[in-house]
Formats: C-alpha cells, structure tokens, sequence
C-alpha cells in the first residue's frame, strides 16, 4: 500500500484511535455545513430565542473559556517532556511543536484576541476534551512507534516547515482579526481586510490546519493524519458557515471571496 511508505505500522489500537478521531472530527464538519454549529465566537446562541432552558445554561466569559479550553492540551504537550524523556529526535520535534502550539492559543486567547461575547460550559468541555484527548493520543501513539522501522519516505523536515508556516500565518491573521474590532463597549464585527482575507474569509483556519498538518508530517503515525484530515473537514465545514454568516450580516460582502481555500472552497 502506498500510503504506508509514509507512516509507521499501525497496530490495531492505532488503526481504532485514528477511525474514532477521522469520523468525531468529520462528523463535526459536516454539522457545521448543515448549520448545526458548535455555539462560540459569532454562533454563540444564534438563531436562538433565549429559551429558559438557554438562559438557565451556565456560560463563561469567552476569554476565560477560550483560554481554559487549549490549557489542557498544553500540558499535555509540556508533560509528555517528563513522561517519555528519553526518545528519539522525531518524537522531541512533535512534543515541542504541540507544546508551541498550544500555548501561543493560550496566549492569544489571553491578550491578543478581542471578545464580545460567552461561551457555554458545554461547548468549552466539548472543544477542550477534542485538544486535549486527541493531542494526548498523538503523543501516546507516538510512543508507540519506539523500536518499529522508520517510515521508508521521511518527511520530517516538510512537517517542521509546514508547522512553521501554519503557526506563523495562523497569528498574523490573528493579530489583523484583533486590530479589527473596536475598541468601545460595542466590538461590532467588520469584513476582515488584509493578508489573505482579500481571498478568504477564514485565512487562521488555513493555516491551522497547516499546523496540523505539520504535526501528522512530523510524526507520520496513522493516528496523526487521521486526525489532520479529521480537523481539516470540520475547519472546511466551520470556514463554510463563517462565509454564510458574514453574508448574512454584510451586504457588501465580495462574492470572490471564499471560505478557506483560496479560489477553490
């Protein structure tokens, strides 16, 4: 099989964890497309006719649960330094990179991004289990790869590149996204501007998965590019509703301008 030129063997337990992380993550894609949409940023209750039931639900300030749900996938990154401490260069590439990752989230959700709304503590259990469960596994399954074969085609180094320009671009287009909102009382949403916002309208989601996609290229465990694709699909179909929605609220909103992929999608 071809693919298997690039990855470590799976075992079974592999093969499992990436089939249950693929269908989560597409699954969740696809609810985003059909406008069932994860209830944060600008999809924090909307539609919604403030229900008693909505109102009773506990909800947070979005920092705060922007900030609380990257946390634990950050230590899971900073602790797998100390759980497997003597592994090989790959294996110290990917903790490092998840680490990197996970913390600048934490960072920017603490004093880059702007914020105008709450966050249920549903949806922040939801997200934050999905980074921490999933970022936990691609560290065990890396483990798992100690004492097999190397994968015959190495991409390493394409997987380090990849990182670095998923994570350099994602905060660009953060930094431009936080410099958007006002800065009163009212943080009224504008069409973004600048970088690759002229091409799409969710240019940080791009890159992320460039992020992502650096990880499965740094670690090539079946796992990890289960779980690239998986976030992917869901980035797809959350970029899709985002498009729908600032055409929904803006009437000057360029048509050429697409959801995450350039000219494409």
């Amino acid at each position: 099989m071809a693919l298997m030129k690039f990855l470590f063997p799976p075992s079974l337990f592999v093969t499992a964890t990436s089939l249950a992380s693929f269908t989560l993550m597409a699954s969740s894609g696809l609810s985003e497309l059909r406008g069932k949409n994860l209830e944060y940023s600008k999809f924090f209750n909307i539609g919604s006719k403030a229900s008693d039931v909505e109102k009773s639900k506990l909800k947070l300030p979005s920092r705060i649960a922007m900030a609380t749900l990257y946390t634990p996938a950050f230590l899971a990154g900073v602790s797998s330094f100390a759980i497997f401490p003597d592994e090989n260069l790959r294996f110290l590439l990917l903790k490092t990179a998840i680490s990197i990752h996970f913390f600048k989230r934490v960072l920017e959700s603490c004093f880059l991004h702007k914020y105008s709304g709450e966050m249920g503590l549903d949806t922040m259990i939801v997200i934050l289990s999905s980074y921490f469960i999933s970022s936990a596994l691609v560290i065990f399954n890396q483990h798992l790869t100690m004492g097999l074969p190397e994968p015959p085609i190495d991409l390493t180094n394409p997987g380090i590149l990849l990182f670095s320009i998923g994570i350099s671009g994602n905060f660009y287009h953060h930094y431009l996204l936080s410099k958007l909102r006002s800065q009163g009382p009212n943080k009224e949403y504008k069409i973004p501007k600048g970088g690759l916002f002229g091409f799409v309208i969710c240019p940080h989601y791009l890159f992320e998965v460039l992020v992502f996609w650096g990880f499965a290229f740094i670690s090539q465990t079946l796992f990890s590019f289960a779980y690239a694709m998986g976030t992917t699909f869901y980035l797809l179909g959350r970029s899709s509703a985002t498009r729908k929605w600032y055409l929904s609220k803006f009437e000057d909103f360029p048509m050429n301008v697409k959801a995450m992929i350039p000219f494409l999608f």
